[in-house]
């Protein structure tokens, strides 16, 4: 299929990654299409709801908005100051309430704005459509009336998100079944998703995880049938743009699968040692807000700086993904580097001797970038030695270790009950966290009363058990689980019976930090997909083809070309229970090592190449919420399979909140910002 040079963004040689193609759209087709000539309204109103504010803001920043022509941002149900020699932008939802505010601006005698851009972010109904067309009025002061099909939240360059913040709730909870929340939630997510392809022109092919139960009549199983539900609707909503978007693709170019968070319960709950996941999970973050204690100018107490940690940080985007140590010790080291090379710091250091004319130009000259270089460095060491110190506080080597060992068969019963006992002053979070991972890994261990007895042990609250009943009910039948599970024995060697949660991958994968063995099933699945060995039957396609799309043997000759040879068939494991992997724990790896996760080094690497030489994008979306650890993976894969690999889901969680949601499930009274730990 041949494509013209505007979709060559998508498709070839000029392509680009996911979130730059999100905000070219905006930026370009949005806001550049209303540019005028008349220089009298060179400068426009932009106009947005609660939800597509949202999804401009995730992309583009006010300077980038700005330099497009834009001198003011609008809230569209806030009262507005009338501007009649302005044109104005709106960028807005399909829906009844929106369209009828729109039209009370622009009609009557004098409308707020000179000229209107109307754009929707998803498509409009018809009856929308003949609304807006019934008002003579206005039709004639309508400037562009256009479906931009944005509708999503880049959240890394490689994942977005659905903004569905209660989806576990909503789709998994207690009696919403086919209730009016479970179709809004479920219809909204497949909308937006929808959009995804149709801002990349992508025609994916759709698998979804099928449900494990042959009767799906039994109570609580329609919480298996979700993803296929999911899948359905994500289909319909494609197969408009297939008829409605000028050279859409009619045959698969990319791939899509489709989970729910039943498929790891480890993941989200576990401690992830990277840089990015310490930072959300110990330290108080807004978002991606940092407070950051900058010393006073007046010399009183010191002042809270907000800083925001994103891409545009070339620190923050190198060290993210790397183990806390690493990313430490980086840090070590820059800042040596930076002191021992910079003008302005060996300056600055020396003795009380005077400086020369020509030292102070050259300290004058180096002023600027030293301040800004230094307060990032300084940034980031502040952030890493917080989070050293509360790993040294709480003792999170040691529950670490545990947590681990538990997932790779090296623990059992007997470190678990020894942790509990010599840890009383262990936080409620962390033991409950661990006890999640070891419910997960041996379910029968919490059958009858054995879990109030390993709850009373831990000193945590009866009530504390829903955690544990609320993650087996998302799982589905314990017995499955029990099946799945206590028939499979992991052996290390000769000695060890213990059970484990992931695949042996000794071997796989090169030497790494102590703590960082651990990776989310996400990554075997996308592996498997990648390399065409996902098993049909357990992950359906939602056609019902069993054929591959076109461009999979292409990314296939190139992945032989570039990676590894794939292991033999006989050591891939069929089952969807699996083993993680025993990689060499090391607390100090080699620091010139690449853990290969870093952001910045795929980007570059990615970047530098031909992108035709790439296979063909994999969309992943997780129901439910996604973790840090599967980010991160997506971002080592894409390195390593030479495809993009673009992760989605209804929000990202950190394990604090993801135990609030967990909870939600069944205490229907509650809120996430109202549950505390």
């Amino acid at each position: 299929m041949s494509f013209s040079d505007s979709e060559l963004s998508s498709h070839g040689a000029d392509r680009k990654f996911f979130r730059q193609i999100s905000r070219d759209r905006l930026l370009n087709e949005l806001l550049g299409s209303a540019k005028s000539d008349d220089s009298k309204s060179s400068w426009k109103v932009l106009i947005m709801d609660k939800v597509t504010v949202k999804v401009m803001s995730q992309s583009c920043k006010m300077a980038d908005i700005t330099d497009q022509g834009i001198s003011l941002v609008e809230d569209l149900f806030r009262r507005r100051q009338p501007l009649p020699s302005m044109d104005a932008i709106y960028f807005i939802q399909p829906s009844k309430e929106n369209v009828v505010m729109f039209l009370s601006d622009m009609s009557g005698r004098v409308p707020l704005y000179k000229k209107a851009y109307l754009f929707f972010s998803s498509p409009v109904p018809k009856d929308l459509v003949n609304h807006i067309k019934c008002d003579t009025s206005v039709l004639p002061r309508i400037g562009a009336l256009r479906e931009m099909n944005l509708e999503y939240f880049p959240v890394d360059n490689q994942a977005f998100i659905t903004d569905h913040e209660m989806a576990l709730e909503e789709l998994f909870g207690e009696n919403v079944e086919n209730s009016r929340r479970f179709n809004t939630c479920l219809n909204t997510m497949a909308t937006r998703i929808g959009t995804i392809f149709a801002s990349l022109k992508e025609l994916p092919n759709i698998r979804y995880r099928a449900a494990r139960s042959s009767d799906t009549s039994t109570p609580g199983s329609f919480r298996e049938l979700v993803p296929g539900k999911l899948a359905s609707a994500v289909s319909n909503s494609i197969k408009y743009y297939k008829s409605t978007i000028p050279n859409f693709p009619q045959s698969e170019t990319c791939e899509l699968l489709i989970v729910d968070r039943s498929i790891d319960q480890i993941s989200p709950v576990i401690h992830e040692w990277t840089y990015d996941a310490m930072c959300h999970d110990l330290l108080e973050m807004d978002g991606n807000k940092y407070v950051q204690e900058v010393p006073s100018k007046s010399g009183g107490e010191p002042e809270k700086k907000e800083v925001i940690l994103e891409d545009q940080d070339p620190i923050w985007l190198e060290l993210r993904h790397a183990h806390i140590a690493d990313a430490s010790e980086r840090l070590h080291d820059k800042m040596t580097n930076f002191m021992s090379k910079n003008k302005a710091a060996q300056l600055q250091q020396r003795d009380g001797s005077e400086l020369s004319t020509r030292d102070l130009q050259k300290m004058v000259q180096a002023l600027p970038q030293y301040n800004e270089q230094m307060d990032k460095l300084s940034l980031h060491v502040e952030i890493a030695g917080k989070i050293n110190k509360i790993i040294r506080e709480m003792g999170l080597r040691e529950l670490g270790q545990l947590e681990q060992d538990l997932v790779f068969g090296d623990a059992g019963a007997k470190e678990v009950i020894n942790f509990l006992r010599s840890n009383q002053d262990a936080s409620t979070e962390n033991k409950l966290r661990l006890l999640l991972i070891y419910a997960s890994v041996y379910p029968e261990k919490f059958e009858g009363d054995k879990g109030t007895k390993l709850m009373q042990l831990a000193k945590l609250a009866p009530e504390d058990m829903k955690f544990v009943n609320n993650m087996r009910m998302l799982e589905g039948s314990s017995d499955k689980k029990k099946a799945s599970t206590v028939n499979f024995s992991l052996k290390f060697d000769g000695q060890k019976r213990k059970q484990a949660a992931r695949k042996d991958r000794t071997g796989e994968e090169e030497e790494t930090w102590q703590l960082f063995r651990f990776y989310p099933m996400i990554e075997e699945l996308i592996e498997n997909l990648s390399k065409g060995e996902l098993p049909k039957s357990q992950y359906p396609f939602m056609n019902d083809s069993e054929s591959v799309s076109l461009e999979s043997a292409r990314s296939a000759s190139v992945r032989s070309s570039n990676a590894p040879p794939p292991p033999p068939k006989s050591t891939q494991l069929a089952a969807p229970h699996s083993m993680r992997s025993r990689r060499t724990a090391t607390w100090a790896r080699p620091r010139l090592s690449d853990d290969g996760y870093s952001s910045d080094s795929i980007l570059k690497n990615a970047l530098s190449t031909d992108f035709r030489k790439m296979g063909q994008r994999i969309f992943v979306f997780i129901i439910g919420g996604a973790t840090r650890s599967e980010l991160r993976v997506c971002h080592k894969l894409t390195a390593k399979l030479r495809r993009e690999i673009i992760m989605g889901s209804s929000s990202i969680d950190d394990p604090p909140q993801y135990l609030t949601k967990l909870k939600l499930l069944t205490d229907q009274d509650l809120s996430v910002d109202g549950l505390k730990l």
